[in-house]
């Protein structure tokens, strides 16, 4: 990393940063909740929490889906963008 090139840092558990050089896409942003929602369902339906499992899990099928449809919105707008190159 060059002088004066900032950088970003990712990572949910605390010490286990990775330094980027770009930040982070807004889809992987969103998925990267949606994996944290999905298994805060997991872990709260093992316990017997089931509403706040039904609503850990609402909120990650919900990011999912908005992930889904911008991957395949940005998917088509590269290939557009590449077919006019």
């Amino acid at each position: 990393m060059g002088a004066g090139r900032p950088f970003f840092y990712s990572g949910i558990v605390l010490g286990a940063f990775t330094a980027r050089s770009e930040p982070l896409n807004k889809e992987v942003i969103m998925l990267k909740w949606a994996i944290i929602f999905a298994i805060i369902a997991f872990v709260a339906g093992i316990f017997g929490f089931t509403g706040v499992s039904a609503g850990a899990a609402g909120i990650a099928k919900i990011l999912f889906i908005v992930f889904v449809v911008l991957f395949l919105i940005m998917l088509v707008l590269g290939v557009i963008g590449a077919k006019k190159l």
